[in-house]
């Protein structure tokens, strides 16, 4: 077994998360990562099976339900917190009070993340704030750049989600290595727990990722291709026997995003400028500020039709996010068998690279 900083925190089995993959839904992937002794994560979920949810609220509360239901184990909750995400700060303040409410959720949902936006957002919520002194639940955020680990730790953040470029889904425009950025954090943050994500499918991404000082990793490509993921055979038979390069990086609805590279993403725009694209942002949210309920749902579903593509089997007309750590993965697993192997074959790797030392 590997003891760390995160299986401390959270009192889990092994250092394992599973990444938020919102808009898409992932309570079954949350709940079979739980129940193998690792970080579930409910992805903040705009598109299901069903649809596209543009009541966000009531789908994020059905989500925790369900979950809750069906496992007993530790899991996570994502919000994603960029300017142009209608009612962030209502989600929030539901989802606390939801869970505040309910004694089996407050025992079991430990982990909030927040990403794509500002590490304020949530400890600044009254409801949050509530939940947070009368609980045992704590707050990472994302951080694919060292200015924005800076923020995060003066936002007081319990910890950090360093994300490395070669991720699947939206990225920062930074474009730093997972090795790079996990180091600069390490380096000026020695303290505070880290889960590594970006690029982490197996033993080998753990063992490397421990000894640079994270005190876990987080896996979304690798879990995608697992037999207890919701998602379409059809993404999932694309991982193997994928290459690393089969990804691509173009720009995305909140910055850059890398996905499968197929006739929707060869199509799609260059990469915009940094400034271009917080340009674009603040005068979608002046936009969005002034739309009504309604116009806000329209809004929604234009959105995410582009990623509901998927769920109906079709890999080749819409956004299908996958990361470079997809060149490494060779078979589909249960969730179960996937994390037993990465941790024993981690266990190997660090126990080798003993011998190295004189």
């Amino acid at each position: 077994m590997l003891k760390t900083k995160i299986t401390e925190m959270f009192g889990i089995k092994h250092p394992i998360a599973s990444a938020a993959m919102g808009p898409f839904r992932t309570n079954d992937l949350c709940i079979a990562v739980s129940e193998a002794g690792g970080l579930g994560m409910i992805s903040h979920t705009n598109v299901s099976p069903t649809g596209i949810e543009t009541n966000y609220v009531k789908a994020m509360l059905k989500n925790l339900d369900y979950v809750v239901e069906h496992t007993d184990g530790i899991f996570g909750f994502n919000v994603r917190t960029s300017r142009v995400e209608p009612g962030i700060d209502k989600l929030i303040s539901e989802i606390s009070r939801h869970i505040s409410e309910n004694a089996k959720l407050k025992e079991q949902c430990l982990y909030a993340l927040t990403s794509a936006g500002s590490a304020r957002r949530m400890p600044e919520n009254k409801e949050f704030q509530k939940l947070r002194d009368n609980s045992q639940i704590k707050h990472f955020h994302v951080a694919p750049a060292l200015w924005l680990a800076d923020k995060c730790v003066a936002a007081g953040c319990d910890g950090l989600v360093v994300n490395g470029f070669e991720g699947g889904g939206h990225q920062a425009y930074e474009r730093v290595g997972s090795a790079v950025i996990l180091q600069q954090v390490c380096q000026k943050y020695p303290e505070i727990p880290k889960i590594a994500a970006g690029g982490y499918a197996g033993g080998a991404g753990l063992a490397l990722a421990l000894a640079a000082g994270a005190d876990g990793i987080s896996m979304g490509s690798r879990f995608i291709a697992s037999k207890d993921s919701e998602f379409h055979e059809n993404y999932k038979e694309i991982i193997p026997p994928a290459k690393a390069d089969d990804t691509i990086v173009r720009t995305g609805n909140l910055s850059i995003i890398r996905m499968w590279r197929n006739k929707y993403s060869t199509a799609k725009g260059m990469i915009k400028s940094k400034e271009e694209k917080i340009a674009e942002e603040q005068a979608l949210f002046a936009k969005r500020s002034a739309m009504s309920e309604e116009e806000l749902k329209e809004e929604y579903k234009k959105d995410f039709i582009k990623n509901y593509a998927i769920y109906e089997g079709d890999v080749e007309s819409g956004i299908v996010p996958l990361g470079q750590s997809i060149g490494v993965v060779e078979s589909i697993e249960s969730v179960s068998d996937i994390i037993e192997k990465c941790v024993k074959d981690a266990e190997i790797a660090l126990k080798k690279a003993t011998n190295y030392i004189i």
